[in-house]
């Protein structure tokens, strides 16, 4: 999959990662970029078609799909951050987790998919979290959700194959975003710029995961061992 003559769609393109994202489809030559935004008016980047889009709204992705019928890569950066706990939390907030993070990705996928086989294939990024692979009391809807999305990533590739569709699932720990700023985390965060550099280079690597930073790849190697250490170390 060569980034330079794709036609890009990214959502959540507004800001933060989703935005840098935008900036470096265009760098490195992306024929056209669709950026899409709940509030389109809030895309400031030349250069791009705006497209409004809330992925937790069926007629809304069902639309997207209508108006950009050229696209080779798709990316799924929406998401959103309710800081929901599983216990006591408003389940309103656990399902907009799961209806954004799980659903909203599979409405994307589901109807970007035949458009991708007809092209010949091109790629699909699903932006996930080091979340996917552990919890973290204070944001385990979030947590849950992702866990979902990754299943569903590693589920749709397989299912892609036949048509020749890259999937790829990106991994990244803090990045300095709005949504983490909200969050109180005070942390060290990651430029999200690295992000999408990372995704867009594994991309035309060819890889089909993507681990940004190290302390998301020492999470992950934590899985082949007794979960319990991992917790007693968080």
């Amino acid at each position: 999959m060569q980034i330079s003559g794709s036609v890009a769609l990214v959502t959540g393109a507004n800001r933060g990662i989703g935005r840098h994202f935008v900036q470096q489809l265009l760098e490195r030559g992306a024929k056209k970029v669709y950026a899409t935004a709940r509030n389109p008016e809030l895309v400031d980047i030349p250069g791009v078609e705006a497209l409004k889009l809330d992925i937790t709204d069926p007629a809304a992705v069902t639309a997207a799909a209508e108006a950009a019928q050229d696209v080779t890569l798709l990316i799924n950066n929406a998401g959103s951050a309710t800081y929901a706990n599983l216990i006591d939390a408003d389940l309103d907030k656990i399902r907009l987790e799961m209806d954004t993070h799980y659903y909203g990705t599979l409405r994307m996928v589901r109807a970007f998919a035949p458009i991708l086989g007809a092209g010949g294939g091109g790629a699909i990024v699903n932006v996930l979290s080091a979340l996917s692979w552990f919890s973290y009391d204070g944001s385990n809807a979030y947590s849950a959700a992702k866990a979902a999305e990754w299943s569903l990533t590693n589920g749709v590739r397989l299912e892609l194959r036949g048509q020749g569709t890259l999937v790829t699932g990106v991994h990244l720990g803090a990045a300095a975003t709005d949504m983490l700023a909200r969050s109180g985390y005070e942390g060290d965060a990651i430029d999200p710029a690295e992000v999408s550099r990372a995704a867009l280079d594994g991309v035309e690597a060819g890889h089909i995961e993507v681990v940004v930073d190290e302390w998301s790849a020492r999470v992950k190697a934590s899985l082949a061992g007794d979960p319990s250490l991992f917790y007693a170390a968080s």
